[in-house]
């Protein structure tokens, strides 16, 4: 299925590992020309050169923190005028709630609420006046159902898809879709952090706790960030502009709804 993307050109997040770099390859081999940030210039400058043996196609790497106003600045000077956003950010740290302070709170918001905010307010006029923008939000399944040990990523993300369920029915009209999408299960150092946590907390192996989260998923395993990058791609489509305002849950089916 071709897109419609060829040519077009895409800020993608946090994309020298895990979700965020498979996004970027989905949209490369779409022939859509790249700029992706992370904090640390050594790892993401690598994935670019990746990308660009992959997919052949021109990716710019942008390192910086896209929590903060001057790594923002640096992935917009880079590209001015983006067709495609993809808001994406580590998240905040497991634990418990009790051990949080008002500035791990304040990090929180800011790196997983505000700092994409920001991004679509940056970019969002411009993609109007083109008639042309897709902004895909990589969230979490705990926006669905939260995890007690993820509660800094449940409320930040929560507010951002409130925010951004408002905006999106704004903008529609002008063929600018925004969407969301919540992983649940994939394979990513994230997922492992937070099984490594639960190991320590439970004194268990690490490997146990993976092999049970598999098998108390529907689909029996977890998920493959390429999976994950297909999905993002398909949502930034040309041919996608009826989707509007959504919350796509990719988790294997662990979320156990008739509706979701």
């Amino acid at each position: 299925m071709d897109l419609g993307l060829q040519g077009k050109k895409a800020i993608v997040c946090a994309a020298s590992k895990g979700l965020g770099r498979a996004c970027a390859i989905a949209l490369a081999r779409e022939g859509v020309d790249v700029t992706i940030t992370a904090r640390t210039a050594a790892v993401l400058e690598e994935t670019a050169a990746e990308i660009r043996q992959m997919t052949g196609a021109k990716v710019i790497a942008v390192a910086g923190d896209i929590a903060s106003e001057d790594g923002r600045a640096a992935a917009l000077a880079a590209c001015p005028s983006p067709d495609i956003l993809v808001n994406n950010n580590g998240g905040p740290p497991f634990g418990d709630f009790r051990e949080w302070d008002r500035d791990m709170w304040i990090k929180a918001v800011d790196g997983n609420m505000l700092a994409p905010i920001f991004m679509i307010k940056a970019v969002i006029d411009g993609m109007i006046e083109r008639k042309f923008g897709r902004i895909v939000n990589i969230t979490s399944a705990s926006v669905k159902s939260p995890i007690a040990q993820l509660g800094m990523s449940n409320g930040a993300r929560a507010g951002l898809t409130g925010f951004v369920a408002g905006l999106a029915r704004q903008v529609a009209h002008h063929n600018v879709v925004i969407n969301n999408i919540l992983p649940g299960p994939f394979l990513t150092d994230r997922l492992r952090g937070g099984l490594r946590e639960a190991a320590r907390q439970s004194n268990r192996p690490v490997d146990d706790l993976i092999q049970e989260r598999q098998a108390n998923t529907p689909a029996r395993r977890a998920g493959d960030p390429a999976e994950f990058g297909d999905a993002c791609a398909f949502l930034c489509s040309a041919k996608i502009g009826f989707i509007v305002g959504q919350n796509l849950l990719l988790d294997g089916g662990a979320f156990n709804s008739a509706s979701t």
